[in-house]
């Protein structure tokens, strides 16, 4: 018997959270929406919602790009209603930027990328399909830097999203950023400073030369924003001759991982009807640790979660999306 395939709509979003956005970003956003295969043959009933956030350098559209090798995340949805989860509403998000992503946070650097997300996006999904629009049926879901948005807005808004999951989601910073904080230094004192850096990559041809200092960058753009720092509004967390750590900027880096933020955020984390994420022993930004640091630090907690480990490194991991989407659609799915 041939496995049913879901449909695929690819959405004009506008969001208004990021008109007028400090890079200039689009505010129109092509955001793929995945719909279960019966979605079609009964016009009453409603479904949960998952929505997934990718990781850096990632977009929306990259979510449906078909791959001999690489399964998409509409073929994973289908495999796992196919294996007997409940059917589900997936919604790929769109959290890029012009130098490679958001966070999912709000910025004055990047922009409101997580009300965009919260206040704009999610009611513009329940508006246009059939969605059990409540907490208790909508979850969130990513990966690296997208598993790192789930765990945080998963946390931070427990009224919109009731399920969390997260694969090698940033955690634990002084093992996944801290080690790149010295080339960071040196390419950007190279180029005469982080508005000279940004400039200049924006006219590379061949951008993944630059993607180590743009990474961190990057990253302080999410995590200490300054409006009165240059023109793109970046505090950088080191000293750029030195490389000392500028220790009251690295403590706002640090505020925002999940490792630490879990504590703030304890209660949402309990009331959740799912908090599952995993990551690979072999992750080349040693995220592993970061989230086994996040286990040990949510059972001494007392917060229920699930917490996997497989033997792979970060790259290419869409087979194991499969346990995050199945768990979802389950915790989610109507009584």
């Amino acid at each position: 018997m041939e496995e049913q395939r879901g449909t695929v709509v690819i959405e004009a979003f506008e969001s208004p959270a990021l008109r007028g956005n400090p890079l200039g970003d689009p505010w129109q956003r092509e955001v793929p929406v995945y719909l279960p295969p019966e979605y079609d043959a009964d016009a009453s009933r409603r479904y949960p919602t998952i929505y997934w956030l990718h990781g850096f350098t990632g977009f929306g559209l990259a979510a449906i790009r078909p791959s001999p090798w690489v399964p998409s995340l509409p073929e994973l949805m289908d495999r796992v209603i196919a294996a007997g989860a409940p059917p589900a509403i997936l919604v790929m998000a769109d959290g890029w930027t012009r130098f490679g992503g958001s966070q999912y946070l709000n910025s004055v650097a990047n922009g409101d990328y997580e009300d965009s997300l919260v206040n704009d996006l999610v009611p513009f999904i329940d508006r246009r399909y059939r969605t059990l629009p409540a907490a208790a049926h909508r979850g969130i879901d990513g990966k690296s830097s997208g598993g790192f948005g789930a765990l945080t807005l998963g946390m931070r808004h427990p009224d919109v999203f009731s399920a969390i999951a997260s694969h090698s989601g940033d955690c634990g910073f002084e093992y996944c950023y801290l080690p790149d904080f010295p080339a960071a230094q040196r390419a950007i004192e190279k180029a005469g400073g982080v508005d000279a850096y940004l400039d200049h990559f924006l006219t590379l041809k061949k951008k993944s030369d630059a993607i180590q200092a743009l990474n961190i960058i990057a990253m302080a753009m999410a995590y200490s924003p300054n409006s009165s720092a240059g023109r793109y509004r970046v505090e950088l967390p080191f000293d750029l001759y030195s490389g000392e750590i500028r220790i009251e900027l690295w403590e706002r880096w640090l505020g925002w991982d999940p490792v630490r933020a879990a504590e703030q955020h304890v209660e949402a984390l309990r009331q959740a009807r799912l908090l599952y994420f995993e990551c690979g022993v072999r992750d080349q930004f040693n995220l592993h640790l970061g989230n086994r640091m996040l286990h040990r630090r949510l059972e001494a907690l007392g917060v229920p979660h699930e917490y996997q480990e497989f033997d792979d490194n970060h790259s290419d991991i869409n087979y194991r999306y499969v346990e995050s989407l199945g768990r979802l659609a389950r915790a989610l799915a109507p009584d």
